[in-house]
């Protein structure tokens, strides 16, 4: 996701609603009841007595939309964007599960189909009010003005405590705030409310404050070549040009401490953005703020002692800075909340905690998977059946099996099973670790480059910090899908394409990049090869050999690991075809190719079959020659 789209998504999630008189009030601790009142159409609403302008609800598909920030504004759930596009309201034990674009939501686990999906409208995140409040436990009914009436009962956890220690203030003598692990630090006035992060990284920060009215965000990535304050400050204008926005100010300051760029520039909505970038420790830093009761570029001066505050340091004895990171010894903890797992990470991996896939910028894999266990299976006849895969997949040489043992992982005893594997161009470490439990299987699978070695000393760290809470799985799935490397390697499914009337076979273990029949393009990929159907109406058989020949001509010449095994005039499907037949070697991997090109009814077909020479194994090569073999025009 690209800055622009987190700037917006991430402020329409803090902010939803805009302050008339002062801030709500907390209820107090003999009025458990917090309650929100809204109209149809109308850009008032009255929170817990006071009244705010929000951005105004409407009706879609017969389901009234609200901004998702009055959820927080209401009741002080927590709005958290998980991935691109998933949101998550979140109040005491419950959860709602919003993906943007779809009608589909999940509430505490359970699958939940609404009328209209949630959309961002004017920047702002609009969702639909029923669902999303009953799922956090708020009641709904209409009152005799017709107003929309939610309320929802303080949480037990939220209810004032006769403990004296729950009145300890964690953020007490904190004037300072930042993160130690990406080295940076800022002023922390009163009232500055930290709102989230994009993803588990700590590369993104948003805050607002207590009244709603700005808004502020640091982010941090890797720059590896110096920039100096006239490198940023072009960058800064150059982005703010590409997204539309007005530069009103720019200032580059070279000579200041940590050198940095500024400008202030006004977005498509009026809105008054101040950006900033520091180069330091191998990093950029970004700065983003926004007032939203600015009229003019110089409202944002006001705000200076608090932007100009901003350091790319973090002092860990100062007693006064309150630590954002939670790195411990270089690793991250992350959870799935679906399936009930943590694990600890290395901080500065790529992170995808919804798809529960971790990788470093070497190429160190770590994956984990849950499916369901086959009626009767045991745990060894899920060993033996990956060691099979291996086999399956990769020609002997190509791949062999180091160690097999039994250990104890996550309160379980895990089959572990380590072997190695190369495509060749270095051979990878891999280790899979199997438990089975409840009726469920958990995959985790660690793949080291040799390129990484280094990384192999991580992996009982990993395994040692992995937690799984077994029944989570089986609260909030019915049956999971099967595990893809268990598929039958020779079954297969028949797929026919109308528009250009062809039918073939595909193996069910291969699985599909592009797979609609009825368009130009039909790709799959599979372990070490690739399979494609090109249809094209514009250029005849003729013309498509031809390039075919100048594209390999030029091919053979230019790069010293390609050349061009056969060529020959062939019958494929019933059609006169050029078959060429090549090996080349790409990124250290050699592997035959195969191209047919034929014509049928006056459209031009090319087919690709690509295999690495190290997983030429006789099963692979049976499946492609089943799909080649079963291709054929419809009568």
């Amino acid at each position: 996701m690209n800055t622009r789209m987190i700037r917006i998504i991430t402020t329409a999630l803090l902010t939803g609603t805009v302050v008339l008189s002062s801030a709500a009030q907390p209820a107090a601790a003999s009025d458990l009841v917090e309650e929100l009142r809204l109209k149809t159409g109308s850009q008032t609403a009255t929170i817990n007595g006071e009244k705010q302008t929000i951005h105004t609800p409407y009706v879609e598909q017969g389901t009234l939309m609200v901004p998702v920030g009055i959820f927080k504004k209401a009741f002080n759930s927590e709005i958290r964007l998980s991935g691109e596009d998933v949101v998550k309201v979140m109040d005491g034990p419950h959860t709602v599960a919003l993906t943007i674009g779809s009608k589909t939501a999940w509430i505490d686990g359970a699958k939940v189909e609404m009328a209209a999906a949630p959309k961002m409208v004017k920047d702002v995140l609009m969702v639909p009010l029923r669902p999303v409040a009953a799922g956090i436990g708020a009641s709904l009914h209409k009152s005799d003005h017709g107003e929309l009436v939610i309320r929802m009962k303080v949480n037990d956890a939220e209810a004032p405590q006769e403990d004296p220690e729950s009145d300890i203030d964690t953020d007490l003598g904190k004037t300072k705030i930042g993160n130690s692990y990406y080295e940076w630090s800022m002023n922390y006035p009163t009232g500055l409310i930290v709102g989230g992060s994009y993803n588990e990284s700590e590369d993104f920060t948003s805050f607002m404050n207590a009244e709603g009215t700005y808004y502020l965000e640091v982010l941090v990535s890797d720059q590896e070549v110096e920039l100096d304050a006239e490198d940023m400050l072009q960058q800064l204008v150059q982005d703010a040009k590409d997204m539309g926005e007005t530069v009103m100010d720019r200032e580059a300051l070279g000579e200041a401490v940590t050198p940095y760029a500024r400008i202030v520039t006004k977005d498509s909505d009026g809105m008054f953005w101040e950006a900033r970038q520091y180069y330091d420790n191998g990093h950029l830093y970004e700065v983003y703020f926004s007032d939203y009761e600015a009229v003019n570029y110089k409202d944002l001066q006001k705000h200076a002692p608090l932007l100009n505050s901003f350091r790319t340091s973090f002092n860990t004895s100062d007693t006064r800075m309150k630590d954002l990171s939670t790195v411990e010894n270089g690793m991250s903890t992350v959870y799935n909340e679906d399936y009930g797992i943590s694990l600890s990470v290395p901080a500065e991996w790529d992170k995808d905690n919804q798809s529960l896939v971790y990788e470093s910028e070497e190429g160190t894999h770590l994956s984990l998977q849950v499916t369901s266990a086959p009626e009767g299976a045991s745990l060894k006849d899920w060993s033996d059946k990956l060691n099979q895969w291996m086999r399956d997949v990769f020609v002997e040489e190509a791949h062999r099996e180091v160690d097999s043992y039994t250990l104890n992982v996550a309160g379980k005893d895990a089959q572990v099973n380590q072997f190695q594997y190369n495509f060749g161009d270095g051979w990878t470490t891999e280790y899979n670790v199997l438990i089975q439990e409840n009726g469920y299987r958990y995959y985790l699978e660690y793949a080291i480059p040799e390129t990484a070695a280094a990384d192999e000393s991580l992996f009982e760290e990993i395994l040692a910090s992995l937690e799984i809470d077994y029944d989570t799985v089986s609260e909030n799935f019915g049956k999971l899908g099967e595990d893809p490397y268990l598929v039958n390697k020779s079954s297969m499914i028949t797929r026919t394409s109308k528009t250009y009337g062809y039918t073939l076979d595909i193996p069910r273990y291969w699985t599909p990049v592009e797979n609609r029949f009825e368009s130009t393009i039909v790709a799959y990929q599979f372990t070490g090869g690739f399979f494609s159907i090109h249809v094209d109406k514009e250029v005849s058989v003729e013309m498509a050999v031809s390039q075919l020949r100048e594209s390999y001509a030029e091919a053979a010449q230019s790069r010293k690991d390609f050349r061009v095994t056969d060529t020959k005039n062939v019958t494929f499907a019933g059609q006169p075809t050029t078959e060429f037949t090549y090996h080349e070697v790409e990124r250290g991997v050699p592997m035959q190719g195969r191209q047919l090109v034929f014509e049928h009814d006056g459209i031009t077909y090319t087919v690709t079959a690509v295999l690495n020479d190290a997983n030429r194994t006789e099963v692979q090569l049976n499946a492609l020659s089943k799909t080649l073999e079963s291709f054929s025009f419809n009568k």
